[in-house]
């Protein structure tokens, strides 16, 4: 059980991270991610449970009905991310069915500790009284509370034990205490912020993860984020992400702390005075999943809307480790080369000279591999980025269109997905805009093929067919593309949406018509 639980608390903390990434949808955004947290803080809990027939039992079903949603739910963070989504009300539509999923999450798992399903020897869990409860359950709930506090209190005190024993039991118990919103503020009041960051210097490996874990817990909320760095949390925890000595668990949750954190501007810049970038980039070395995960989610954050830091990663090597995790012939794993797509889109087309080192690089080799051979989440964000390097000069579409990209994105134009044809369209649409191009382009037969057969009324896309006319119109420019195109069994297709006042497809026809095809197309058209 505890292995498909730390799986998906990783993919929900991976996906919280994606969502402060998305710019549209902004209300609806904030209510899942709140209701992500909420789930996060209950997987972890449960995390900390006996692993007992009786919880594998209670959570054999539920935990991959959790992972299913929330892989759902990645797939709405990216199309929103990416504006690659078909309408706004359909996505407004998905994203309030989601919440809807994320929430009875939620509430199936506080119902199961409510039942008293679970099993562990460390702490009462009290489930929030429903919108209904009556005043005697408030009262309940409040003495709970009382009783708590004084329970946090001893357990402070431990945590400061000489004994490793009593310090390892005390973290693990507030590390499940803070998966839960009812107990959050009490472990605060009673200023367990300072003991967990002294278990961060001193304690065993075990202390330091329960540690570790209730400080990521308490540091979703930013208010915390002041009390863990003046107490030198900042520090003991870059101390653990730039030791040796660690193991991958303990330094991928280190990670995690520190990713929340870099949000308060003050601490960010501590961070980078200390070396937190070079360690990040050291770490993307990692061959732990969840490490090299959480360093290139740490990079992104702290490089995002500062200018001065995003150059600093830059300086120290950023790119150039992100293009290594993101080479095909690396040991990375999918879902981590995903990660650092998504990072380098947003940190290296700000500037000509970020742009200009990833085709040194030989960037432009791994986005190819990606389209040809990728699965189809690496694939769409490999079409991406290749759309948007077509977008920063000629002369990076005179080196996509040498390097073979063409016949891929031709290829893409039957594709499945909807927004994929469309973003392969586009690229090619920019990629043909370049003479040496379109000689290329229309040297193989299949290229033109492809764009003639999405003309046709029964398999065409109505909304690019204006694009496609665009570019057959450049095409026409080769001698070839304008024979290739005039001898292709899709001729009439053109004619009839020039017949029905189609502009493009009107200068189409009279461009095929010209000069020497004259004679040629007014035979072919009355035969």
């Amino acid at each position: 059980m505890k292995s498909s639980v730390k799986q998906a608390v990783e993919v929900i903390s991976s996906l919280i991270s994606l969502s402060h990434s998305i710019k549209v949808f902004n209300v609806k955004w904030q209510l899942i991610r709140k209701k992500l947290e909420e789930l996060s803080s209950g997987l972890m809990a449960v995390e900390s449970c006996n692993d007992s027939s009786e919880n594998t039992a209670a959570f054999s079903d539920l935990v991959p009905s959790i992972l299913v949603t929330v892989n759902e739910c990645c797939d709405l963070a990216r199309r929103c991310v990416d504006l690659s989504y078909s309408g706004k009300l359909l996505m407004q539509s998905d994203l309030d069915v989601m919440a809807a999923k994320v929430g009875l999450h939620v509430k199936n798992i506080s119902g199961i500790w409510t039942a008293g399903v679970l099993t562990h020897g460390s702490a009462i869990v009290v489930s929030r009284p429903g919108l209904g409860a009556c005043k005697d359950d408030m009262r309940y709930v409040k003495l709970v509370a009382l009783e708590v506090g004084d329970i946090v209190k001893v357990l402070v005190d431990f945590l400061d034990s000489p004994e490793m024993e009593i310090q390892e039991e005390a973290s693990k118990i507030v590390s499940l205490m803070s998966g839960f919103d009812l107990y959050k503020r009490v472990l605060v009041e009673c200023g367990i912020v300072g003991p967990l960051n002294r278990v961060l210097e001193t304690g065993s490996r075990l202390s330091r993860e329960g540690a570790v874990k209730c400080l990521q817990t308490l540091t979703v909320n930013s208010d915390n984020a002041w009390s863990v760095s003046a107490h030198g949390g900042v520090t003991a925890l870059l101390k653990i992400c730039s030791s040796s000595e660690f193991g991958g668990e303990l330094i991928g949750l280190a990670c995690g702390v520190l990713r929340n954190l870099v949000g308060v501007e003050e601490i960010k810049r501590f961070m980078v005075e200390e070396g937190a970038i070079t360690t990040f980039i050291k770490l993307t070395r990692s061959k732990d999943e969840i490490v090299q995960i959480n360093s290139v989610e740490f990079l992104q954050h702290i490089s995002s809307g500062d200018e001065l830091v995003h150059e600093t990663v830059v300086k120290a090597g950023g790119i150039r480790a992100l293009v290594r995790i993101s080479d095909p012939k690396s040991a990375t794993s999918s879902k981590t080369r995903e990660v650092a797509l998504r990072t380098i889109e947003n940190l290296c087309f700000s500037s000509q000279n970020h742009i200009n080192m990833l085709m040194n690089y030989m960037f432009t080799d791994h986005l190819l591999f990606f389209l040809r051979n990728g699965e189809v989440s690496l694939q769409e964000l490999a079409l991406k980025l290749t759309f948007r390097l077509c977008g920063t000069s000629d002369d990076a579409k005179k080196t996509i269109g040498d390097a073979g990209f063409m016949p891929e994105l031709a290829r893409l134009l039957n594709a499945k997905s909807y927004d994929m044809r469309e973003m392969a369209i586009e690229t090619l649409s920019s990629l043909v805009s370049v003479p040496r191009n379109r000689k290329r382009f229309v040297q193989d037969d299949r290229n033109i093929q492809y764009l003639l057969q999405l003309l046709d009324e029964d398999e065409g896309i109505s909304g690019n067919k204006q694009l496609l006319l665009s570019i057959l119109m450049s095409l026409t420019s080769c001698n070839s593309g304008r024979r290739k195109i005039a001898s292709s069994g899709y001729l009439k297709n053109i004619e009839k949406l020039a017949e029905e006042q189609v502009s493009d497809a009107k200068r189409l026809v009279r461009k095929l018509s010209s000069n020497r095809f004259h004679s040629f197309l007014s035979r072919f058209w009355h035969s």
